[in-house]
């Protein structure tokens, strides 16, 4: 069987969807256990964030691996991955406001602009729920093709600030090699989507010039 016709088999999506359950099902079982070291909290919270940044890659990574490889069934599968990417987001905040907060909203309303990194993080939120909010196509017919699109570019700014988020939170212990790793990925995806506009600008202007 072919590639293509895996993609498309119905058990594909549920699969991919358990798989991306998977890092959630290990950080419950391993909090239930206590198996997360000896700071549970914070490792529970770092692990959501690095799941969130993974999440953002794979995401990022359907378009290109789909064009190179000629696979376009691989295109079902990024509105699931990018749900998971702010499912992940939305606990890591979660387990920011419970372990760090305690839940206090007086308190997370002045932590969240005290600490660059947390306001950066914060930000980076913000700016992903109306793009989780509009993945439905609903959403896409009510926008328009256009504004759909430009809104779902704030993904490249909230990329920037996903890792900004990454590595002021490793500054403090001067470990920066993980950061580096995820740069350099987001990097290269944003870096081909950027190409990738540029020759379709390219090839706009080379045809309106050929029917002038």
């Amino acid at each position: 069987m072919s590639s293509g016709k895996v993609l498309l088999h119905p058990a594909a999506k549920p699969l991919v969807f358990l798989l991306s359950l998977l890092p959630f099902a290990w950080l419950v079982y391993g909090a239930a256990t206590n198996n997360l070291g000896a700071n549970p909290a914070e490792y529970l919270e770092r692990s959501l964030g690095d799941w969130t940044l993974r999440f953002l890659c794979l995401t990022l990574a359907v378009t290109p691996v789909r064009m190179i490889t000629g696979t376009p069934a691989l295109a079902r599968f990024r509105r699931m991955l990018g749900l998971f990417v702010y499912f992940y987001v939305v606990l890591h905040l979660l387990a920011y406001s419970w372990f760090d907060m305690g839940f206090d909203l007086g308190e997370i309303v002045k932590d969240i602009p005290k600490r660059p990194f947390i306001l950066v993080g914060f930000s980076a939120f913000v700016l992903l729920t109306p793009l989780a909010a509009t993945s439905f196509n609903r959403a896409v017919k009510a926008l328009g093709a256009r504004r759909w699109q430009a809104l779902h570019r704030l993904v490249y700014v909230i990329a920037g600030l996903g890792i900004l988020h990454f590595f002021w939170m490793r500054a403090g212990k001067h470990n920066f090699a993980e950061v580096a790793v995820y740069a350099l990925i987001l990097a290269m995806l944003l870096g081909w989507r950027l190409a990738q506009a540029l020759k379709k600008g390219r090839g706009s202007v080379k045809m309106r010039r050929a029917t002038s």
